[in-house]
């Protein structure tokens, strides 16, 4: 069986993943070797619902982004969902989630 190959570090093992996928400084503004910790809540946008990357930290922010796909990449996997897959929700889930729904 061949070894599972990922875009990022073709056959790198568990170790080499769980240290540097998601971690890659030029993504960030200032190339950090370790990604910052985001502590805000909020995010500036230019116009209401519009923001440049998240809105409010419950929905999403910089640091979960970063352990998303670290984790992502240690499963062998990205997105598990596409679009136009279907999931089976309430509509009363906690707070911003509703937004990702279409009721």
């Amino acid at each position: 069986m061949a070894p599972q190959q990922d875009s990022v570090y073709g056959t790198d093992g568990f170790g080499t993943k769980a240290i540097h996928v998601g971690q890659e400084p030029e993504r960030w503004d200032m190339n950090q070797v370790v990604p910052c910790i985001s502590l805000s809540t909020t995010y500036k946008q230019e116009r209401p619902g519009e923001p440049k990357g998240h809105d409010y930290s419950r929905a999403g922010n910089p640091t979960r982004d970063v352990l998303q796909e670290n984790i992502a990449a240690l499963e062998n996997g990205a997105n598990i969902l596409k679009t136009g897959d279907h999931i089976v929700c309430s509509d009363d889930v906690y707070g911003g989630q509703g937004k990702r729904f279409s009721f």
